[in-house]
């Protein structure tokens, strides 16, 4: 499979400029003036060449809730929003305690062959807070691990789980939510268990990640241990940081007020923040009416996170790039996430002129849970192409010609 992108203006975490870019046998071949193949041939002019865009956090329910998503619609959002590479949480039915479980969702993926896919494994065993043995069993297809959706509580239980994570070269995806604070003030949930496992990991040396980070205390906590050399890294996703608490909308964490927002974005622009993640987490309407936590958007967050950061924020489109392109891909261990010779051919053609009012009509996930309906923003997504394949274009997913 070739692919010839001309006349591009090629933007990634390093660089700024103007080329042609030859794509084979799915790697980034040639970069350069004037190149001619005869090949799929795609007219960049007026549009910007970015790598795809990589999720470090969501949730496409499958196995056990496919009513809310399921990894085909999963991925088919994804493509539609720029992302060829995700990175799912445990929380199914079962939960993924198991490599059989990895291996379901791993061997969807590859049938589908829309983007790819890791699977995170939980913490504890079905995230029961209680024990950590099925971590034994688990081979090297698993990077991550985490209980995401609620915080391990018991320290030893996780102190226990850092020294593991770090003889299996594992990466710890923290929710922090301190439970028994939870229905008492959700700000100091998360504030602890911020403090509580950076602790921890300042002491086993366990390479943690902090998810959804939202408020400015907790960041403020990670900037100083960053500071101190802890091995932790932050994300932020972009409801946090283009919402606040006027907004009556629930996710989990909850949206924060105006200062939090502000710390959050400082926080980015000082380049303390390491991945922009969507928590990309779809319901049916009646989940949502009942009262179940989350966004779905994984389709929004690129123009949502440009309309905010680099239109109203003065924020480099390389910088933008840099936390939802290279940084989780270095930290997913991926191939991709720059426009240079010889990594995967997976890259985004946007729009950057073009505003656009968001619509869950157009979604192709199931879950059209979003705060974002009717929103304006600038950045469409023209076409993602994922090694050398278009697999999005002008509202389209692409699949057939590539099982």
């Amino acid at each position: 499979m070739e692919i010839l992108i001309k006349k591009a203006r090629i933007v990634d975490a390093f660089n700024d400029f103007s080329a042609d870019i030859y794509i084979k046998d799915g790697i980034i071949s040639e970069i350069g003036c004037n190149i001619n193949k005869d090949c799929i041939y795609i007219d960049a002019s007026e549009k910007v060449i970015l790598p795809s865009l990589i999720e470090m956090h969501c949730h496409f329910r499958d196995p056990g809730y496919t009513y809310k998503e399921d990894i085909l619609t999963g991925s088919m959002a994804a493509v539609k929003g720029g992302y060829t590479a995700v990175n799912l949480m445990a929380n199914t039915k079962p939960v993924c305690s198991s490599m059989d479980i990895v291996d379901y969702v791993l061997n969807k993926a590859r049938e589908i062959n829309l983007i790819d896919i890791n699977q995170v494994v939980s913490i504890t065993e079905n995230s029961d807070g209680k024990s950590i043995k099925h971590l034994d069993k688990i081979d090297s297809k698993v990077k991550f691990i985490s209980d995401d959706g609620k915080g391990v509580c018991d320290d030893k239980i996780m102190y226990d789980a850092m020294i593991k994570a770090n003889e299996k070269d594992l990466t710890i995806i923290s929710h922090a939510e301190a439970q028994e604070l939870s229905e008492i003030d959700m700000r100091l949930a998360e504030n602890v268990m911020t403090a509580r496992d950076i602790a921890l990991s300042e002491i086993t040396n366990c390479k943690l990640h902090m998810a959804h980070v939202s408020t400015k205390e907790a960041i403020n906590y990670i900037i100083e241990a960053k500071k101190r050399g802890v091995n932790v890294t932050c994300e932020v996703t972009p409801h946090h940081i283009a919402l606040n608490d006027k907004t009556e909308y629930r996710v989990n964490p909850p949206l924060r007020n105006e200062e939090d927002v502000n710390a959050l974005i400082d926080a980015i622009k000082d380049g303390w923040v390491d991945v922009i993640a969507t928590d990309h987490a779809p319901h049916t309407n009646e989940d949502k009416l009942n009262g179940s936590p989350g966004i779905s958007g994984i389709e929004t967050a690129f123009s949502v996170c440009y309309t905010k950061l680099v239109k109203e924020n003065s924020i480099s489109l390389s910088e933008l790039s840099k936390l939802m392109s290279l940084n989780p891909a270095r930290m997913m261990g991926l191939n991709k996430g720059r426009i240079q010779i010889g990594y995967d051919g997976d890259l985004i053609l946007v729009d950057l002129k073009k505003k656009y009012k968001i619509e869950t009509k157009n979604f192709k996930s199931k879950g059209k849970n979003t705060p974002f309906e009717g929103k304006e923003v600038y950045g469409e997504i023209v076409a993602t192409i994922r090694k050398g394949r278009i697999v999005y274009q002008n509202g389209e997913v692409i699949i057939d010609d590539y099982r």
